[in-house]
């Protein structure tokens, strides 16, 4: 099978709600990290096969395929198509894994990856809300298959949060001891610079807003608690964000011909999935299934990338899968940065890919939990 290669990767800093880029649109968004990923890359536009963009909700700025949409603001040329894929939170890191796949299947030899997200102005399950005056209150209601197999009960991403704290034994404390060490993470990695390389600044927007200099223990701890639970409050869940990532994937025939400079390899690519209930598991199988598929073990990876989209996911894999949490999110992750949803996968790929160079790593595993039980695995190998 022919190789695929991540030529370059950029991302706009993460923007906190309300913030430096709540009043862009998505589409300049997503246009913004297309120039900077083509432009860095040297890669001709018109050569591009397809633009394939991760995206939730997508109504308003995001609706009529936002994929197509930001390449054409972009100013690119107008013979490129665009898809516009959801598979909730990790939407982008499947635009990498379904542009790889092109080009590993010899369909494609240049794919842009993304994905674009503007939470402030189209707030999480939007989608669902419009939907409401036309009789749905959510997806499930209705469905025959889905209240014989699961009943009436409630399917959201808090439930399922409280409902992993409670099976794996985590208390509030243990989650906020994990958020504060995110904060601490991302703070200590903006000062350092670490980030500099991998951010297209967005006008007047230079770096990441969603870090929280001062946080102490004390202050998360006189958090209320979020509506109906008993153990989870703000300070323990993924900050509502917006911003754009993507990556550029080629094969080895464009990388020759037009003198590329791969940053990494594509080594494996999977998704499984979990208990659509619990909703937010499925790290855990999806990581042991993806390193047996590789035929490698934890010890072999340099840096893991798992999106926190609350603590207590990030805390039950740590339980199940016992790494070396020096190597887990060792810039922080999206209890600190953030989490715009759609562009979170190659946001999570451009920081694992630029800290693999900063320590000399070879190999990178990426993994989030997503909607409906799943998650993405990505291994990257360093080149």
């Amino acid at each position: 099978m022919a190789e695929a290669y991540i030529v370059d990767a950029v991302r706009t800093p993460v923007g906190k709600r309300g913030g430096g880029l709540s009043t862009a649109h998505s589409a300049d968004l997503g246009a913004h990290v297309i120039k900077a990923v083509m432009d860095r890359s040297g890669a001709d536009p018109a050569t591009v096969e397809d633009v394939i963009f991760g995206c939730c909700d997508t109504i308003g700025s995001q609706a009529g395929d936002i994929a197509r949409t930001c390449w054409l603001a972009a100013g690119l040329p107008e013979h490129v198509p665009g898809v516009t894929i959801d598979r909730q939170c990790g939407s982008s890191q499947q635009s990498v894994h379904f542009a790889a796949q092109a080009v590993m299947s010899g369909t494609s030899d240049l794919v842009v990856a993304g994905g674009v997200q503007n939470m402030s102005q189209i707030p999480i399950s939007s989608a669902m809300t419009v939907a409401e005056p036309l009789g749905f209150t959510d997806p499930f209601s209705g469905s025959q298959g889905w209240v014989e197999r699961y009943g009436t009960q409630e399917v959201s991403q808090f439930r399922g949060a409280e409902m992993i704290a409670d099976r794996w034994d985590l208390s509030r404390e243990d989650m906020e001891r994990f958020a504060l060490t995110s904060h601490e993470r991302a703070l200590r990695a903006m000062d350092e610079g670490r980030f500099d390389g991998e951010i297209a600044p967005y006008g007047d927007v230079l770096a990441d807003e969603g870090p929280r200099r001062g946080t102490t223990l004390e202050k998360m701890s006189s958090l209320p608690l979020l509506e109906g639970s008993k153990k989870l409050t703000a300070a323990v869940a993924s900050q509502i964000s917006d911003g754009a990532s993507c990556v550029l994937i080629a094969s080895e025939k464009a990388v020759k011909e037009q003198g590329l400079s791969p940053r990494a390899r594509v080594h494996h690519i999977s998704v499984r999935a979990d208990d659509p209930i619990f909703m937010l598991t499925a790290p855990i199988p999806a990581t042991r299934f993806a390193l047996e598929k590789a035929g490698m073990t934890l010890d072999q990876i340099d840096v893991v990338e798992i999106n926190e989209a609350f603590a207590s996911v990030v805390l039950a894999w740590e339980k199940e899968l016992r790494p070396d949490m020096e190597k887990v999110n060792p810039n922080g992750g999206a209890i600190a940065l953030g989490h715009p949803i759609g562009a979170t996968g190659t946001r999570l790929m451009t920081t694992l890919l630029a800290e693999l160079e900063r320590v000399g790593g070879r190999y990178g595993l990426q993994t989030m939990c997503e909607g409906g039980g799943q998650a993405n695995v990505t291994i990257l190998e360093r080149l």
